[in-house]
């Protein structure tokens, strides 16, 4: 075997080190020196390294629109769907808000790695199949923890996840093409094993009601923050700039400025202004005067905004401006 030798004697690391204490040796005088170095358990999440709520926040509203216009194709009625702000949390606090029996859809969103989970109230499926079938939208109270869904409830829960579905789709379209698959079903959110107890979950909540006097409950839809945490850059970027289609943002832009620019403005030029008091202007009469100091530049106001510093003058048998600067208003 080989034996380690060191490059430097004892002597000269001695003298090295020496130098380094009296200061005869520069030191720190590498490359990056001032570098700040931030310390990162990589077995650990952290929600502050960077996906950001509000771009799904964004993906919601968009989803909300689609999905009450599915609703009410297939139930024949338009439901209050509302979204909360979306949360990260761990998956084990968040499975402790639930309640059995529940709706607990597995879902794969492609090309998302991992699996994500759909949770839909019973209010929101009884309020649903009763509306389906021409009723009122009535909801249901507590059921038995171990209660099962029949077969008629099963497939407006089918019905529920494709409009669910098809939204999301439509909803993740300016960032990037997804598809969704059921994986599997369960009453009880302890058997969707999505992520460990200590992982960060996105949580994003619907309420939804039927009716004014109807059922109300909730749907879930819970991403592992593993799953989003790779899309954090195209979530900021992509949401950011809106739908994505340059050509229909120059558009946009072009008939913004046109409208803008049709739009009709009050103007007025003052020369000068006088301070008073309300006594004195109730006490004037005919032939008094008022002497005040004439500015160099008169006063172009737009909307009673102070705007330009112009001269007055004619032009032919018109009494006319001309523009001799800009003006600041913060600066005046």
């Amino acid at each position: 075997m080989a034996t380690r030798q060191n490059l430097l004697s004892a002597e000269e690391l001695s003298a090295l080190s020496e130098g380094l204490k009296d200061g005869s040796i520069e030191s720190d005088t590498g490359f990056n020196t001032k570098v700040r170095v931030r310390k990162h358990d990589l077995a650990s999440e952290n929600s502050s390294l960077g996906v950001n709520v509000s771009s799904i926040d964004m993906i919601n509203e968009r989803f909300i629109r689609m999905f009450r216009l599915g609703l009410l194709e297939v139930l024949r009625t338009t439901p209050r769907v509302n979204p909360t702000r979306v949360q990260i949390m761990k998956f084990g606090d968040y499975l402790q808000m639930l309640k059995a029996p529940l709706s607990v859809n597995t879902i794969r969103i492609n090309p998302m790695r991992g699996n994500s989970v759909i949770i839909i109230d019973p209010n929101v499926v009884f309020s649903s199949l009763d509306s389906f079938f021409g009723g009122f939208g009535k909801g249901v109270s507590d059921l038995p923890p171990g209660r099962l869904f029949t077969a008629t409830e099963t497939r407006i829960i089918h019905i529920i996840l494709e409009v669910f579905f098809r939204s999301m789709k439509d909803a993740w379209g300016p960032v990037m093409e997804i598809d969704c698959e059921q994986v599997s079903s369960e009453i009880n959110p302890q058997f969707a094993q999505i992520a460990d107890e200590n992982d960060l979950v996105v949580l994003s909540r619907f309420e939804a009601e039927a009716t004014a006097s109807g059922g109300k409950g909730f749907i879930d839809l819970v991403y592992p923050y593993a799953t989003l945490k790779p899309l954090r850059d195209l979530l900021r970027n992509r949401v950011a700039s809106g739908d994505g289609n340059e050509e229909s943002d120059k558009i946009w832009r072009e008939d913004l400025a046109v409208a803008v620019g049709d739009s009709e403005m009050a103007v007025k030029v003052v020369m000068g202004s006088i301070k008073t008091t309300l006594h004195h202007l109730q006490t004037m009469k005919e032939g008094d005067m008022l002497f005040f100091k004439k500015p160099e530049l008169a006063q172009f106001l737009a909307n009673d905004v102070p705007s330009f510093g112009v001269n007055i003058g004619t032009k032919g048998s018109n009494v006319a401006v001309r523009i001799e600067k800009q003006l600041v208003p913060g600066q005046l």
